[in-house]
């Protein structure tokens, strides 16, 4: 069996291949990357490493020879028609090298959102199966990472986690069980033609997060909901840049109108349970 993972230097492909190497040698995972440079460590490990770019068919082409199964991770680029573009590239280079299944690291309950990224990830759904490559549709949450990081130092000395999602829930999981669900998905058979919506069990609020963070500091933090524009000048002010500081506000928006509510048991069944709330804020504040 060869197993090619795309995008394997980022953060998603390099744990996916870490998983993977506990369930397949070395000898059968290739690693797809841009910058064949910045992957010695896995070829270290013994991962075969091609060079693939989604803005060159042929580079995307000849690095799926051979594969039986491809792990297609999504364009992390910022420019949503473009990624759109890079991802019709892959999927046609999929199709035309003769891989043989195809996951995909989609958004959960897309069809479903208001979120201008479900768009990319829907479309390429759609592409994927124009292909008639038996797919897996790995419908990733939010990762718990973007909202559980050393920077909630900061709540904790103040006191106060500021935010705009008022009571909503969040499904967010941490990127590494959602590399831990791909690995499993791409070391066994029997998921083809399968969509996972990849989501915790158990969402969670902000005001958990704050009690989450009370009991690991043991120091009181209280959750603060405030406007969207407020919010906005909170993260610019303790240091985001204007940019990331709107983006957040806007996810933030998305929780509080209940984008990111729904549950499904999807993820426990590949992996079991996902890491808690607390043991994430524990990791956070002691890194």
């Amino acid at each position: 069996m060869s197993i090619v993972v795309t995008g394997a230097t980022g953060g998603l492909g390099n744990a996916v291949i870490q998983h993977l190497l506990k369930k397949v040698p070395a000898s059968e995972i290739i690693a797809s990357v841009r910058n064949v440079d910045k992957a010695s460590d896995l070829a270290n490990q013994g991962v075969e490493v091609r060079y693939g770019d989604y803005h060159d068919f042929e580079s995307m082409k000849k690095s799926f020879e051979g594969a039986e199964k491809v792990l297609f991770i999504s364009s992390p680029d910022a420019d949503d028609t473009d990624r759109i573009g890079q991802h019709a590239t892959v999927a046609k280079a999929a199709r035309d090298a003769g891989v043989k299944h195809i996951a995909y690291t989609g958004f959960a309950f897309g069809e479903e959102s208001n979120l201008p990224l479900a768009l990319v990830h829907m479309a390429t759904e759609y592409a994927i199966r124009s292909t008639n490559i038996p797919y897996t549709f790995l419908r990733n949450s939010l990762y718990t990472d973007v909202f559980v990081n050393p920077g909630l130092a900061g709540a904790v000395q103040s006191g106060e986690l500021v935010t705009n999602a008022g009571i909503g829930t969040i499904n967010a999981v941490l990127r590494d069980d959602l590399a831990k669900a791909a690995a499993t998905v791409l070391a066994e058979e029997g998921h083809e033609n399968k969509s996972y919506n990849l989501v915790n069990p158990q969402p969670w609020s902000f005001d958990d997060l704050a009690h989450a963070l009370t009991e690991v500091s043991g120091k009181e933090v209280k959750h603060r909901s405030v406007s969207f524009e407020e919010a906005k000048d909170y993260l610019v002010n303790i240091g985001l840049p204007a940019p990331i500081a709107e983006l957040s506000a806007f996810i933030y928006d998305g929780v509080a109108k209940g984008e990111t509510s729904k549950s499904s048991q999807d993820l426990y069944n590949l992996i079991g349970t996902p890491t808690s709330l607390k043991d994430a804020v524990k990791a956070a504040l002691q890194g």
